[in-house]
């Protein structure tokens, strides 16, 4: 027979064999980066339409590149927030979202300033139209594919996981307490 503790059943506990990195309420960690890669992509595709528009209007390649990214990041937030990390409800300003907005912070500024010496780059050549859409995207772009690994890294293990600590903790001290007196 297993031993299983109040409040964790058998399959919990053969998961969290299988993934170390398991936390309580949150999907393994393969599915956690899957899930947050999709969420990844369908907010760079939101990035990357503002951003074509923008440029076809002729925007600074600097302030099209800062629009684009917020069209991108925010809703990305609220799907990678629920979807990848399982996180419900209001959040906490100064443990999840001031942390978040630093992390993606540091992803605005990789895909502004990529963009604009994209720009700086394709004024002295010449490059317009099309070619130069083409030439300035390809920039911002490869900012993203650059930055995800690290923004991953930085939300998975310091943002998001600090959020699940104490009550993980908390309910299996409680779980404890039910399995003594029972």
């Amino acid at each position: 027979m297993t031993n299983v503790s109040a409040g964790q059943n058998a399959a919990d506990q053969r998961e969290s064999a299988d993934d170390p990195d398991h936390r309580p309420g949150q999907p393994k960690f393969f599915a956690r980066l899957v899930r947050a890669l999709m969420s990844s992509g369908l907010a760079t595709g939101m990035s990357q339409v503002t951003l074509i528009v923008l440029l076809t209007m002729s925007v600074n390649p600097t302030a099209a590149s800062a629009v684009a990214f917020v069209a991108g990041a925010v809703p990305n937030y609220f799907v990678a927030r629920r979807w990848a990390w399982n996180r419900k409800g209001k959040p906490d300003f100064k443990r999840e979202l001031l942390p978040y907005l630093f992390v993606i912070g540091l992803g605005a500024i990789a895909s502004m300033t990529l963009t604009t010496i994209a720009g700086w780059i394709t004024e002295p050549l010449r490059i317009e139209g099309f070619v130069r859409i083409i030439v300035l995207d390809v920039a911002f772009l490869s900012s993203y594919a650059l930055v995800f690994l690290i923004k991953f890294t930085l939300l998975d293990r310091f943002v998001y996981s600090k959020l699940d600590a104490p009550k993980a903790a908390g309910k299996a001290k409680s779980a404890e307490v039910q399995t003594q007196v029972a």
